[in-house]
């Protein structure tokens, strides 16, 4: 019995045995699958957050599972392999062959791909990765494929590229990016030994545009000139804005169609025409163009730029509607204005100027009516630099605003002095340059200097060009009506020489008409001359606008301008430029 009983307890306990680990193991599976099931879960929601889409090949077993929304990213579901065969369908054709390659369980020589590509139905960028895991032996063992939309990133990256490589308001070239082209093309032309042609083509007057139309018709019509030259654009031609008015020209291995020649000749035959503005504005515009070839001019692709834009300055000093070349004596000119340049600088902060007085006189009575200052400039070696020479390039560089103070106070000043020694009752003549004009302290300045000098306003006469009128005429003009009513006299000079018109002389708040010395060199020996000197005296006298001729070298020059009545002369037959002191002993005492 005990046996029995021992015996049935055994078998009893062995049943409940198994089945406390028959239930464990159970747990345990669920416990798992509740983990794997979790893990999953987790694993999809990361996966619908990131918006990519998978798929997963196992090579042993040929299990073959996607992951993600294949619908929403490309239209399809994709539920077998053989799905994924319909993809390329949907993409543009160029990249068709790399998503094969990339989606494909074949071909197993790529353990990792990449592509990017667009979508046919809404441009929208994906990125398609695939790896591949291999066994010990070198086997494929799985492949995973990812896909990702890119569209966001792609489009912030190809905004930064624009506007790394691209003008915004052309779309040509940007000058870092041009310049980085241009190099390449010249070393792609020493391996093939032809020739680079570099042209700046410069927009002329567009500051004058600007200033009057008003930035916004001044930006238009860049675009509208943009958007013409880029036709230009070819394998040989690249086109870059260098800045607000200039435009570079490099042509690879100029000939026939593709020569600057053949382009500025397109350029100027368009420029016949105006551009039309969105607010119906028409614009004539004319350019200039200066060029450099490489190997010619430089081995360099910075330095035949540079001599490019040393020719376009060049042109813009003499002949405009040519294209202007590079050559050595252009960089001879060149150098000598930039030592100029530099020596000016140094001129301007030791005030190493001096003024010379050149008299001027009552043609009738040989009365002394004053004189005019006269800046000059004494080089290192007391050499004279002509103003010629360094007045274009102060104004251009705007130091010609420290110089024209220094004159107008040292002129006044003389004549303060002058007036207490000599009792000088003469006009004290001062020239002004536009540049000076248009600062907006200028009046200001200048009235207040005056006014704290104790000169008499009317005996201080400021010289200005008709250009100056020109440029910003009604600011210009109402500047010139202050000085006026104050006191000081204003006289017109060179006249003859620029836009001359009898017609707007009534129109000018001036005093004193000087004729040029290009008009009383020919007075005697042209008849024209003659006649048209005569025609503007006289109409100026009725106006009551005095006359002052320069430049009276012979005597039979001063008796025809007697003979017309003009007023005053002014040359070297009565008197040259002079020293102060000089100024004195032969005209002062000479009274």
């Amino acid at each position: 019995m005990q046996d029995n009983n021992t015996y049935g307890g055994s078998a009893v306990l062995e049943k409940d045995t198994s089945d406390d680990v028959l239930h464990y193991q159970i747990d345990l599976l669920t416990a798992m699958n509740e983990k794997l099931t979790e893990s999953n879960g987790i694993y999809d929601g990361f996966n619908d957050l990131s918006g990519n889409v998978c798929f997963y090949y196992n090579f042993e077993n040929e299990h073959f599972e996607a992951v993600g929304d294949f619908k929403s990213m490309f239209g399809i579901e994709v539920k077998r392999l053989t799905d994924t065969e319909l993809l390329p369908e949907f993409v543009d054709e160029k990249n068709v062959e790399e998503l094969k390659r990339l989606i494909t369980v074949n071909d197993i020589h790529e353990d990792r791909a990449d592509v990017k590509f667009s979508l046919r139905s809404n441009r929208r960028w994906i990125e398609g990765r695939s790896v591949i895991r291999r066994s010990v032996e070198d086997q494929p063992l799985e492949k995973y494929v990812s896909f990702r939309d890119i569209t966001v990133e792609k489009t912030q990256k190809d905004e930064l590229e624009y506007l790394a490589f691209y003008d915004s308001l052309t779309g040509l070239f940007n000058r870092y990016y041009f310049i980085s082209r241009l190099n390449e093309t010249i070393e792609r032309a020493k391996k093939e030994n032809v020739r680079v042609c570099l042209s700046m083509v410069d927009i002329n007057g567009f500051k004058r545009i600007n200033d009057s139309m008003g930035l916004v018709a001044g930006d238009e019509l860049i675009q509208l000139f943009g958007q013409f030259i880029v036709s230009f654009n070819s394998d040989k031609v690249c086109i870059g804005r260098f800045g607000t008015d200039v435009f570079v020209f490099s042509i690879y291995d100029p000939e026939g169609e593709n020569t600057i020649e053949s382009i500025v000749g397109r350029i100027r035959e368009r420029l016949k025409k105006p551009f039309v503005l969105s607010n119906n504005d028409q614009i004539y515009i004319s350019v200039t163009v200066g060029t450099a070839f490489f190997p010619d001019s430089a081995s360099t692709g910075l330095a035949v730029l540079q001599n490019a834009e040393i020719s376009v300055y060049a042109a813009k000093d003499s002949d405009r509607e040519s294209i202007n070349y590079f050559d050595n004596s252009l960089m001879k000119r060149f150098l000598e204005s930039f030592n100029i340049e530099k020596k000016l600088q140094d001129a301007i902060i030791s005030k190493s100027f001096a003024l010379y007085y050149q008299p001027q006189y009552n043609i009738k009575t040989g009365k002394l009516r004053g004189c005019e200052a006269l800046i000059r400039w004494k080089d290192n070696d007391g050499s004279l630099i002509s103003p010629i020479k360094f007045i274009p390039l102060a104004e251009k560089s705007g130091g010609i605003v420290p110089i024209g103070k220094w004159v107008v106070e040292t002129a006044i000043n003389q004549l303060k002095k002058w007036k207490q020694v000599y009792d000088f009752d003469g006009i004290m003549s001062l020239n002004i340059s536009g540049v000076q004009l248009k600062k907006d302290a200028f009046v200001d300045n200048i009235l207040a200097f005056i006014s704290a000098s104790k000169v008499n306003p009317e005996s201080v006469e400021l010289e200005i060009t008709e250009s100056v009128l020109l440029d910003n005429s009604r600011e210009m003009i109402e500047k010139i009506e202050r000085l006026r009513q104050f006191g000081l006299g204003i006289a017109l000079d060179d006249f003859g020489t620029g836009f001359s018109s009898l017609s707007y002389l009534r129109q000018l708040p001036i005093s004193t008409l000087k004729i040029d010395k290009s008009f009383i060199d020919t007075v005697i020996t042209d008849d024209a001359t003659g006649i048209i000197t005569e025609s503007v005296v006289s109409m100026v006298r009725r106006l009551g606008i005095e006359t002052v001729a320069e430049g009276v070298e012979k005597n039979d020059q001063m008796d025809f301008l007697r003979k017309i009545s003009c007023d005053n002369i002014q040359g070297f037959l009565l008197g040259k430029p002079m020293p102060a002191d000089m100024f004195e002993s032969r005209v002062l005492l000479a009274k």
